[in-house]
């Protein structure tokens, strides 16, 4: 035995790959494993007996004695051993670390393995051996074999003595692979399911040679081959790194790699998630999951690991899922990311939860999480979930369901704001018949609520109680009054607004106890109490509960009052208010109980009337000085003014008649007497006598009533009684004390009147100006209104009837005396009054006082007082127009007049410039003249007037026309205006008149206002020589001469030069005023007027209009001046001007023609007829106007209108630029022609210049000729171009232009025409010796039989036509056809395509005449057709057209019997090169052989395999195929074959042969077989084949018997085709599903499971999005997913619903959020304050919460001082570090109480889900930790405060707190604070400390 030495290792430790390739033996089967060598022993030639093994960390291999140990992988030798003698047994114990080897001759060796030490030799007996022999088994010698798993399949390995090594898979026993070894080799044993297989091999040296001795031993390693097992495998292992080394090394699918890793991190995420790893862990799992995520390109795969994983942190979260959304446009991800806010908001995020997130975001049921957050008491979270997800679908369960969540104990206050502002307008709004659940659970809650909380509110008022008990005696320590004050601002304030009591209300309180414990006190002990509770009065704000504590003061103060009180009531019976009344009332009772303590009167009841007269009688009984006084002042007080009053009547009554009489008319001298006392003025005197006028009313009524009888006693006595009235009422109402003497004097009377007006006036401007300064109006002195000074209307009515003036006359002064003041606006006021109240000859008197009153005020600029926007001079107007309408008759000319002026003032200022510092602006409604005008009225344009230089001119005009003043008293008849007014001597009313009429038609004439100017000019000199006229008749004018002359030549000159002017604006105008041009003209001289309209003609521009209005002008002056030739000039004018504007309608232009005479007329008549919209009417109208020849007229406009349609054809698409006119249509524009052909007289001119014309037209104008043939059809008859244009007018071409057709343009130099491409030529077709070279081109099928008509039509030959068409088929399809079909692979059989071709073809060649045509065309084509079966049935076809062409008899026999020869020698050998491609026989050897039949079938029986290929079911072909159908066609299994190999429209091709009841017998049982009816081993029968089957059904039965057979009924057949392609889609993905399952079964539940599983399929992919289409499946995230698949495998074929390819709206959320923004404005208004609160309400809503700017959205809050808001939108940042540093950073710069006010007027809505609170406890929290404690004292948010410090349980803040307290001497506070302390649930150690 030879010594194994030299040990070669072949592999590199660093890369793992083999140095050299695998061993060249011959491998037998499927390839599976790759052969590598990777241990080389060599030694001298011997044949060795070798052995192995191997372990987990180890290798042996044994050779003879030599043993060697290496390392797992063959990389490293541990060992290399030689024994005495061969090695028998060998093993590795203890992991590899000792060796034991046992040898032939007995020892055993014991060796350690790291040191190379044999430990142990031991010799033992001879080792025996025994083998087994496996012949028992199998005869082929096997040696070894190793059993292994492969996937699902166990595969054996055999090594086999016949030098060949076997892998068979089991049970089968099917070799799989193979390979020839050595005969000296042996397997490695090792485990089973082991990945390599190791082979010992002894070889040669010369492998190629046998019997050779072994010259080396090498170790073989066999690795499977196929990549995608090995990936698997290691995978399988997570072995990642490896994995990812493989995938690239074999470019396999990388991304599995990374998925099956990412799949790896997951379940180490949710171990991780429920606390399995550290920190460390997790971390770096994220990173894993994070860097493998972005390898992945598969959307889907990374949008759903990113929602099912448990991510540990929420940041963690965010950021996967924002990585997602940043690489995918996912629905998903964004409602993931709307989740992920909400359950931050619900839960923050530090209390992150990955399996609890995980399970939040795969919730569906929001009201399911509602209801689960009411049942723990989380009011806040259910409110943010219902916020963010509000329910959809509400049924009245859901409502009970919620209602029935809400723990009893929850507080009402919590739930109420919710309720009222979310929840119950929810369910009106979604679920009306709800609310009466509602109602009833509402009641039922308000009723525990009675029990329940009525205790919790017992304690605050008790509390209250007590903390008010505190106040009371803090203040009664205060020793003295003066310091009231500092202890309410320092205490008792602070203490107030701690615990929310109004200070006014307990100031107030405690004014009432002090006066309950001290007011019956007469002790020295309370002596200061009434000054205590006037400074703690001093103390309070509420003016209300002031004046109530003063009148409580009032009441309890005994009289008499002392200084300190008196003073206070004083105070505040000078001050105003609502309660002032009550104030004065109490006051006065004050004063009668004072008065009543004289009479030794106390406690008595004052309340009764009947009491009060006894009082009174008591009083006066005393007979005191001041008796009469105190029952007077007491009836006052109690309303009884007219106590003594009755008392003297009923005295009086007493007595008889006479003495009565004689009392009162004693009594009446005696007042008299008395009120003519003026030298006494106090008070006591004027009650006096306002008691003596009120007792003589009383007594002459009486008086009046005895003396009726006697009339002038009556009389006397009533002119008596008037006059004491009048006294008594000026007495009372006005406090004017009349003298008799005073009442009867009228110039008195006045001068009172003017008194009191003037007080009046007075009055009303100071009560406007303290309205500009102050709110408060100004009000009478006593309830009734009656003012002792008049402020009031009706106190100036009352007066003017004491003083016998009338209402009327009374305003009338009032409002001349406002004008006279400048007060225009308050004149205006009363005199709109007395137009609408007293319309009389009065008022109309006024009226024009007034209207001339403002007329000299405006002429001197005299300053008034207007309204603003007011149109004076159009007031005055108006006042002149109601003074003419209810004016005297004397007065009626000069309120004619001063209309006259003022409506011409009032047109100058309304040509004036405004300015802002004159005083009035101008009106700006129209007239409503010009509103009701239905003409074109002239409008000047002109220079705007200075109002300040124009109106005091024109108003001194209008005072000049009106000279007579005002305080002249004219006599009846007399008028005041110029044009009426009588000579005075020495007067002279022209001359002023003069100078501003000429300054004033100077000012309009230099700013071009003309028409004013005009009127002025007339108005005025009409005025003038009214004037003169109208007062001389015979008396010399010598005073009036050159002052009336001067005016004349003036007036005259002007005249002319506006006229002329106004003329020239009225002619430029945009439309002539026609009525005003000629009243214009009337002004001028004939000459000068026909000079200027010639003149605007002759300038005038094809303006025809215009020249249409002055011609006619220029006519009515021609018949009014008489002159008949002129006037025939202007209606010349006037025709050309009307026929310019009717054919410029048609945009002809008459311009060339325009005033020529008529014979020239007919140079427009080309362009008439050129245009499009002439009509023949307009045309003979035109010739009928000017005269023209009728004939030569029409003819040229027939010709022209059918030659046009051909220019503008031609013309195409080129326009101009401008917009092009409609063109007439052929059929219109032949209409026409024929109406006007008979309106000839003479026909023959029209038809030579058609006849000429036809064929100089275009050769494509199809309807031109058409129309130019139908025209000449009466006298040039040719039907067969008639015919021709009908066909061609139909037809549309399909060729290009021919040359022929250019060659002709260029000959008859015509431009190229549009219509050319889809029409063809008229003229060259009509000569037909271009006829084929134009039809040729165009043979198609669909053109052919339009050809074969025009062939037929125009006399050609057919068969050439037939032979053309033949040919062109051949040439366009069928040799594209059969070269695409090669191109393909499709293969040498028949294909229904080219069938349909090739019939065509013969249709074409069979109707050829001539059968040598025929014949020669059929094999000309078939020379050109590749081998296949096309040309063997061409050829068969030749054969049957060459027999019928040689049984012509005229053909000579040599030419017949050669033809036939040769083209059936072509045919066979067609057919037999055909029947061999089919069959797949087609070698070049048997294509040779296709003329020798004989040596041909010796040939295909020689070759191998033929009758295998026949009768596999697998194969694609079949020889003989079509032959084989016909023989078989009654069998269903090759039917069926058929089906298989097939399409289903070439086996219904095939069965149309057949009658339709066979094919649907044979075809009826394959839809209901379920096994493959040829054999059993081969396919099964699959729903495609049914489908197949079905379909060919449909193709070949008719409805009725589809519906018999199939028992479905005919309207469902399509539905369950449909079915049965989705069920053999579902059967291709291994998804079992019959028809009945797939019918029966839920279609989205098995699109979304179809999804789920097989999403990553592009056959899949496609199948969902048809199911989803076709069931109308329309989930929004499936459709978004599916979308990206169908993008992602190129399947979009169609259009997905629209609405379901919906975009992630974060721009439109953002815009939104900040939209108000922008638009809004500090200070905020009500409106934009409630904007911005609802856009904090869309922030909380908002899904892309976690994208959005907070920081920026908070800045804009706070700088629309929303600092509340800033705070909430803060509080919702997801970061925890950066939310603290934000929040910190903007409490520090913001006012603290602001924001909590903020929080308490804005956002206590109950719709923010718990923000307020939030905010308000961070406010808080801020406050506290900050030691800003001071900021709150004094605020109602101190209590806050304090409950948080308690609640916190933090003894440091507490102390701090308490500290602060104290320092600020606020020891109440402490110890409340201490006692709150005590009653809290705070820790006792935390309570110890603090106390």
């Amino acid at each position: 035995m030879a010594i194994w030495s030299d040990v070669e290792l072949l592999t590199n430790e660093d890369t793992n790959n083999v140095r050299f390739g695998s061993a060249s033996k011959e491998e037998n089967g499927s390839g599976l494993y790759q052969v590598d060598t990777l241990v080389n022993i060599s030694t001298v030639e011997t044949d060795p007996r070798l052995s192995s093994s191997s372990g987990s960390n180890w290798n042996i291999v044994v050779a003879d004695k030599t043993v060697i140990l290496f390392d797992q992988n063959y990389q490293t030798i541990l060992l290399h051993l030689h024994f005495e003698t061969d090695v028998d047994a060998i093993d590795v114990c203890l992991e590899g670390q000792f060796l034991v080897v046992c040898e032939r001759n007995g020892n055993l060796h014991l060796i350690h393995v790291p040191t190379k030490r044999i430990h142990l030799t031991r010799l033992e007996s001879l080792i025996k051996i025994d083998f087994c022999s496996t012949s028992d088994y199998h005869d082929e010698g096997c040696s070894t074999a190793v059993m292994f798993n492969l996937g699902s399949e166990i595969h054996l390995m055999i090594g086999v003595s016949i030098n060949s090594l076997q892998i068979r898979c089991l049970p089968s026993m099917t070799i799989c692979y193979s390979l020839d070894v050595s005969s000296v080799s042996c397997l490695v044993q090792t485990k089973i399911n082991m990945d390599t297989i190791y082979l010992v091999e002894g070889i040669c040296e010369n492998p190629e040679s046998r019997g050779e001795p072994i010259s080396a031993v090498v170790v073989r390693c066999f690795t499977e081959a196929l990549p995608e097992n090995r990936l698997s495998r290691l995978l399988h292992k997570h072995m990642f790194e490896e994995a990812e080394k493989f995938a690239i090394t074999f470019e396999l699918d990388l991304e599995l790699v990374y998925k099956v890793k990412l799949d790896f991190v997951l379940e180490q995420l949710a171990s991780a998630s429920v606390g399995g790893y550290g920190q460390d862990v997790w971390s770096e799992l994220v990173e894993e999951a994070k860097t493998n995520l972005m390898k992945i390109t598969d959307e889907q795969y990374v949008v759903e690991y990113c929602l099912k994983a448990p991510w540990p942190t929420f940041e963690t979260a965010e950021k996967i899922l924002n990585h997602a959304a940043t690489r995918y446009s996912s629905l998903q991800i964004q409602e993931a990311l709307a989740r992920l806010a909400t359950f931050c908001s619900l839960h923050g995020p530090d209390n992150f939860n990955g399996i609890a997130w995980i399970e939040f975001l795969n919730c569906t049921d929001n009201l399911g999480e509602i209801l689960i957050h009411l049942r723990e008491g989380d009011m806040k979270g259910a409110q943010l979930i219902w916020l963010r997800y509000e329910v959809k679908t509400f049924d009245e369960s859901n409502l009970e369901a919620v209602l029935s969540a809400i723990p009893e104990d929850l507080p009402s206050q919590d739930l109420c704001l919710w309720f009222r502002a979310v929840f119950v307008p929810f369910v009106r709004r979604v679920l009306p018949p709800g609310q009466k659940i509602l109602a009833r659970w509402l009641e039922q809650r308000a009723r525990n609520l009675e029990l329940t909380e009525k205790v919790e509110r017992k304690k605050p008022e008790t509390l209250k109680g007590s903390v008010r008990s505190v106040a009371f005696f803090m203040l009664d320590k205060v020793p003295a009054p003066e310091l009231i004050a500092a202890t309410v601002e320092s205490s008792i304030l602070p203490y107030t607004e701690e615990h929310a009591i109004p200070l006014d209300e307990l100031l107030f309180q405690y004014i009432k106890d002090l006066l309950e414990r001290c007011s019956s006190q007469t002790t020295t002990l309370f002596t200061e109490w009434e000054a205590k509770a006037v400074a703690v009065l001093a103390c309070m704000t509420d003016t209300d509960l002031m004046v109530d504590a003063v009148l409580e003061i009032m009441q309890k103060t005994v009289v008499p009052w002392s200084n300190v009180v008196e003073q206070l009531v004083q105070q505040y019976l000078e001050m105003d208010g609502p309660k002032q009344g009550l104030l004065k009332e109490s006051y006065h009772l004050m004063e009668i109980r004072k008065l009543l303590r004289g009479y030794g009167i106390r406690n008595f009841d004052l309340s009764n009337s009947t009491q009060i007269m006894t009082l009174i009688r008591y009083i006066l009984k005393q007979d005191l000085p001041m008796s009469l006084e105190d029952s007077l002042t007491l009836a006052e007080a109690h309303k009884l003014p007219t106590l003594q009053i009755n008392y003297f009547m009923t005295v009086l009554k007493r007595l008889s008649s006479a003495k009565a009489e004689c009392v009162i008319k004693r009594l009446t001298s005696w007042a008299r007497l008395q009120l003519e006392d003026k030298d006494h003025i106090s008070d006591e005197h004027k009650k006096h006598q306002m008691v003596i006028a009120q007792v003589m009313v009383e007594a002459l009524k009486y008086l009046y009533v005895i003396q009726k009888h006697d009339a002038l006693k009556s009389m006397e006595c009533e002119n008596n009684l008037i006059m004491f009235k009048a006294i008594a009422h000026l007495q009372e109402d006005f406090d004017v004390f009349f003298t008799p003497s005073n009442y009867e004097d009228p110039n008195i009377r006045k001068q009172i009147q003017e008194h009191h007006i003037t007080a009046y006036e007075n009055t009303h401007g100071r009560r406007s100006s303290k309205r500009k300064a102050t709110p408060t109006p100004v009000v009478a002195n006593d309830p009734d209104g009656k003012t002792k000074t008049i402020s009031t209307e009706a106190g100036l009515r009352r007066l003017g009837r004491q003083l016998q003036r009338t209402e009327q006359e009374l305003w009338s002064d009032l409002a001349l005396r406002a004008l006279g003041v400048g007060k225009v606006d308050k004149a205006l006021k009363i005199l709109r009054f007395l137009y609408e109240h007293h319309y009389n000859t009065c008022t109309g008197k006024v009226l024009f006082t007034a209207a001339k009153t403002l007329c000299q005020m405006l002429e001197a600029d005299v300053p008034m007082v207007l309204p603003e926007d007011m149109d004076l001079p159009a007031v005055i107007h108006e006042l002149a127009c109601q003074a003419i309408a209810t004016c005297h008759s004397d007065l009626l000319l000069d309120c004619l007049e001063l209309c006259k002026c003022t409506r011409i003032a009032m047109d100058v200022y309304h040509q004036c410039q405004l300015s802002d510092n004159y005083g009035f602006l101008a009106k700006t409604e129209k007239d409503p003249h010009s509103q009701w005008t239905f003409q074109d009225v002239f409008s000047e344009d002109c220079i705007v007037l200075d109002p300040v230089s124009a109106l005091p001119v024109q108003y001194e005009i209008t005072n000049c026309l009106l000279p007579v003043s005002l305080d002249i008293k004219l006599h009846p008849l007399d008028c005041s205006c110029l044009v009426h007014c009588s000579f005075e001597d020495g007067s002279n009313y022209l001359q002023p008149l003069l100078g501003p009429l000429a300054n004033m038609l100077q000012m309009l004439q230099e700013c071009s206002q003309l028409e004013l100017a005009l009127r002025v000019l007339v108005n005025s000199y009409g005025s003038c020589l009214q004037h003169v006229t109208s007062n001389v008749m015979n008396i010399n004018l010598s005073k009036y001469n050159v002052c009336l002359n001067n005016l004349r030549k003036t007036t005259t000159l002007s005249l002319n030069a506006v006229a002329v002017a106004l003329l020239n604006k009225v002619f430029n105008w945009r439309v002539v005023d026609c009525d005003l041009a000629i009243g214009l003209c009337t002004l001028l001289s004939k000459a000068e007027v026909f000079k200027l309209l010639w003149k605007v003609i002759d300038n005038t521009w094809q303006n025809y209009n215009k020249i249409l209005a002055v011609a006619r002008i220029g006519a009515d002056l021609c018949c009014l001046y008489g002159e008949a030739e002129e006037q025939e000039k202007f209606l010349s004018v006037i025709t050309d001007a009307e026929w310019g504007i009717k054919l410029g309608k048609l945009e002809i232009s008459i311009q060339p023609v325009f005033r020529q005479r008529p014979e020239m007329k007919s140079r427009l008549i080309p362009d008439l007829v050129k245009n499009q919209r002439i009509t023949p009417d307009i045309i003979l109208q035109y010739c009928s106007t000017f005269g023209l020849d009728r004939d030569s007229v029409i003819n040229q406009y027939i010709t022209t209108l059918l030659l046009l349609q051909e220019d503008e054809e031609a013309a195409g698409d080129h326009g101009t630029g401008q917009e092009e006119m409609q063109p007439l249509c052929h059929a219109d524009a032949l209409e026409r022609v024929l109406q006007i052909i008979p309106m000839l007289h003479n026909t023959s001119e029209l038809t030579d210049s058609l006849c000429a014309a036809i064929f100089k037209v275009c050769a494509w104008g199809d309807k031109l000729e058409e129309g130019v043939l139908l025209v000449l059809q009466p006298v040039y008859c040719n039907p067969q171009a008639m015919g021709l244009l009908q066909h061609l007018k139909s037809y549309k071409r399909v060729s290009p232009t021919s040359d022929v057709e250019n060659t002709y343009l260029l000959e008859n130099s015509q431009l190229p025409n549009p219509h050319s491409n889809s029409r063809l030529p008229f003229h060259l077709l009509m000569q037909t010796n271009h006829y084929w070279k134009i039809i040729s081109p165009e043979l198609t099928e669909e053109t052919f039989p339009t050809l074969l008509l025009i062939s037929k039509l125009m006399k050609v030959s057919l068969d050439k036509l037939y032979m053309s068409a033949a040919n062109h088929v051949f040439e366009k399809k069928m040799k594209p056809l059969l070269l695409d079909q090669r191109k393909k692979g499709q293969g040498h059989g028949c294909n229904s395509e080219t069938f349909k071709v090739a019939k065509t073809m013969m249709k074409y060649i069979h109707c050829i005449q001539s059968p040598e045509w025929a014949a020669a065309t059929a094999h000309k084509i078939t020379q050109e057709l590749p081998p296949g079966h096309e040309k063997t049935h061409s050829l068969r076809f030749c054969l049957a057209l060459g027999e019928a062409w040689l049984k012509d008899p005229n053909l000579e026999v040599d030419i017949r019997e050669t033809f036939l020869s040769k083209l059936k020698l072509q045919f066979q050998r067609s057919a037999t090169e055909n029947t061999l491609i089919t069959s797949q026989l087609n070698s070049p050897e048997h294509l040779k052989l296709t003329g020798l039949p004989s040596r041909l079938i010796v040939a295909l029986y020689e070759q191998s395999g033929v009758e295998q290929r026949y009768r596999e079911p697998g194969g694609q072909l079949y020889p003989g195929e079509h032959a084989l159908i016909q023989h078989c066609i009654s069998d269903v299994c090759w039917l069926l074959c058929l089906l298989c190999l097939l399409d289903a429209l070439r086996v219904v091709y095939m069965l149309q042969s057949c009658p339709m009841e066979d094919a649907v017998r044979l075809l009826n049982p394959i839809l209901s077989a379920k096994t493959w009816p040829l054999s059993t081993s081969g396919p099964r029968l699959t729903f495609c084949h049914q489908t197949r089957a079905l379909l060919c059904l449909v193709r070949l039965a008719d409805s009725a018997t589809l519906e018999a057979r199939l028992q479905i009924p005919k309207t469902k057949i399509q539905y369950y085709i449909k079915c049965y392609i989705f069920v053999s889609q579902l059967e291709a993905l291994n998804i079992p599903y019959t028809v009945q399952s797939f019918l029966s079964s839920p279609k989205e539940g098995l699109v979304k499971g179809l999804w789920k599983n097989h999403s990553h399929e592009p056959q899949a992919v496609q199948l969902v999005a048809d199911l989803c289409l076709e069931y109308q499946v329309y989930d929004h995230q499936l459709w978004n997913s599916l979308l990206q698949k169908l993008l992602a495998f190129n399947l979009v074929r169609g259009r997905a619903p629209e609405k379901y390819l919906s975009i992630f709206f974060s721009r439109t959320w953002k815009s939104m959020l900040l939209a108000p923004f922008v638009s809004a404005s500090v200070p905020l208004s009500p409106d934009q304050q409630a904007t911005l609160y609802r856009t904090f309400v869309l922030l909380l809503k908002c899904p892309f919460l976690l994208n959005l700017d907070l920081i920026g959205i908070a800045n804009r809050f706070a700088q629309f001082n929303l600092p509340a808001f800033a705070l909430g939108t803060l509080l919702l940042i997801p970061c925890a570090m950066k939310k603290a540093q934000q929040i910190q950073g903007f409490l520090s710069v913001c006012n603290p109480v602001a924001v909590l006010e903020q929080v308490e007027e804005l956002m206590n809505t109950g719709e923010l889900a718990g923000v307020p609170s939030q905010i308000r406890e961070t406010v808080l929290t801020f406050i506290s930790q900050n030691g800003q404690h001071q900021k709150l004292l004094k605020t109602k948010h101190f209590k806050h405060l304090k409950q948080l410090i308690v609640s916190n349980g933090r003894p440091n803040q507490v102390k701090e707190l308490v500290d602060y307290l104290i320092s600020q001497n606020w020891y109440v506070f402490v110890c409340l604070f201490v006692y709150f302390c005590e009653g809290s649930n705070m820790n006792a150690g935390i309570k110890n400390k603090f106390l």
